[in-house]
């Protein structure tokens, strides 16, 4: 029997690993999985507790026409109720409590800002449909920058969608206008975010965990704490075949031979990677360093073309790094006051984003619990700095320096709360920051050939999956992508008949069109 080998356990590899059980019919127990950490997930993570503060580094939207996130997950039973399956859940949990953001953007003064308006220019609407109708070829190794003038990058429209999605104004022209013509149904809704989806509890315990209890339950392998570093191929030029995996586990060098019928899925690079976390009382230590996410995708690329150029993504870390912090509070005031001054109850909001904070910080107040486990009377919310290497409006100095409890005190700072209940949410809340050096580097500017193929051309048995796969259409940055590339990769070593549906194309219905052309003319 053919067996299948991933190099990675996030949200890629876990769907390559069902749809390998599911359509091609694959036996669980010839499955194996490889973890270079304890923890499986990848960056779908979620951890701490009620006492030392929870922790997470991000968190993740979903929307109607994630089609193949909800095909995957329709099979899978969710943790709350195995009659239900998560995506059942995800999107009843959406019509029973859907965002509907109406202080999405807040001013330096503390004011809710009218975002009824997009604030274009006559030009930057020009420029927005001009680079919406640009061949995807023209604008190779472009910025955003490079196709819109600076006022672009002050209006409302801009506030909104670089902190929804976490562009920056040097950020790839080609994953820009990738995301325009896959979200452009959602523009007359963007501001309220009501075509949001969201999990019903963080990502690791909504998706990870049902998922991991499925495969388990399968006979399916993880093999935490395992690097794979090497892959050697057949001899021959340009050799497609992979005959041996190179791990590095407890401390011993192994070898595990790859039969021509077996397959190697290779998570190849992390936007986690290299992570760090900091405490309440301590900012995150310096980075320490790539793992073998990067390594391992630098030693397949050498004198493989077809393998793409790591180079492209793991070097610009001033480019691709921010900072986010998750709070715990075991008291309710930070939350009420903030649904107050929102007037949304909490889990209703959705993102607010201070216009005028020199870290663009924003924070997120989801429905509670977030944690499955989280004890009654705690409550967790999040937020992240997009420009962490600036000096704060009321810390005198970088966000990567602040501990916990600065951050939180520039929070409040932008929110204008009184002095007695910013000294109670201080002294109820313990706050986790987090570093992340590598987090859009898949946004960073690009050449189409940086990012391999899915099955890159000659494969025999390997294929490309994750963020740094390239999937043409679709946009990275979101489960979706990476459950694309898992079942493109399945269906096409395994030439299957049954394959991934197609990406959704608003951006070819006259009325998707017509609606936002209204919106982007609204004054």
């Amino acid at each position: 029997m053919a067996k299948a080998y991933l190099v990675g356990s996030g949200i890629a590899a876990l769907a390559a690993a069902t749809f390998l059980i599911r359509d091609g019919g694959f036996d669980g127990a010839d499955i194996h999985l490889f973890e270079e950490q304890r923890q499986i997930g990848g960056s779908l993570d979620a951890g701490g507790t009620a006492e030392t503060g929870y922790t997470m580094r991000g968190g993740r939207m979903f929307e109607a026409e994630f089609r193949c996130t909800y095909d995957l997950l329709s099979g899978i039973p969710s943790l709350d109720d195995p009659t239900v399956s998560v995506t059942q859940e995800i999107l009843a949990g959406h019509e029973d409590f859907a965002w509907d953001d109406i202080a999405r953007l807040v001013d330096g003064d503390g004011k809710i800002v009218d975002t009824k308006s997009m604030g274009f220019s006559e030009r930057d609407r020009l420029e927005l449909v001009r680079c919406l109708a640009t061949p995807e070829g023209h604008l190779d190794g472009k910025r955003i920058t490079d196709c819109f003038d600076e006022h672009f990058f002050t209006t409302n429209f801009w506030f909104m969608w670089c902190t929804t999605f976490a562009f920056q104004p040097w950020h790839s022209a080609i994953e820009f206008r990738r995301y325009l013509r896959r979200f452009i149904h959602l523009f007359p809704e963007f501001a309220s975010m009501s075509g949001i989806h969201r999990t019903r509890y963080n990502q690791y315990d909504s998706i990870v965990r049902p998922l991991t209890a499925w495969l388990r339950a399968r006979g399916v392998t993880v093999h935490t704490g395992s690097r794979v570093t090497d892959l050697r191929f057949t001899p021959g030029l340009r050799s497609g075949t992979v005959e041996t995996l190179y791990v590095t586990r407890g401390g011993r060098d192994e070898k595990i031979a790859v039969a021509p019928e077996d397959l190697v899925l290779v998570t190849n690079g992390s936007m986690t990677d290299a992570s760090s976390r900091g405490t309440h009382t301590a900012p995150p230590p310096p980075s320490p360093g790539r793992s073998d996410a990067w390594l391992l995708w630098h030693r397949l690329a050498r004198g493989r073309e077809e393998f793409g150029n790591p180079a492209a993504f793991d070097k610009h870390v001033k480019e691709s790094r921010w900072e986010s912090f998750t709070v715990t509070a075991k008291d309710p005031a930070f939350l009420d006051a903030l649904a107050e001054f929102s007037g949304r109850e909490t889990g209703r909001g959705g993102l607010m984003t201070f216009t005028d904070s020199n870290w663009l910080l924003t924070v997120v107040a989801n429905r509670q619990p977030v944690y499955r486990d989280q004890p009654e009377g705690v409550s967790v919310w999040w937020g992240y700095g997009l420009f962490p290497g600036r000096a704060g409006n009321h810390t005198p100095k970088p966000l990567t320096m602040c501990s916990g409890r600065e951050i939180l005190e520039e929070v409040l700072h932008h929110l204008h709360f009184d002095e007695p209940l910013r000294a109670r949410v201080l002294e109820t809340s313990t706050v986790v920051p987090c570093v992340m050096p590598y987090i859009t580097s898949q946004f960073l500017a690009r050449r189409r050939e940086d990012r391999p193929h899915v099955v890159p051309s000659g494969s025999v048995n390997l294929a490309f999956i994750g963020q740094f796969a390239e999937v043409p259409d679709d946009v990275v940055f979101t489960v979706e992508y990476s459950v694309r590339t898992a079942w493109t990769a399945v269906a096409r070593l395994l030439r299957l008949d049954k394959q991934p549906p197609p990406v959704h194309r608003g951006h070819h219905d006259p009325r998707v069109l017509a609606a936002a052309l209204e919106t982007m003319h609204r004054r």
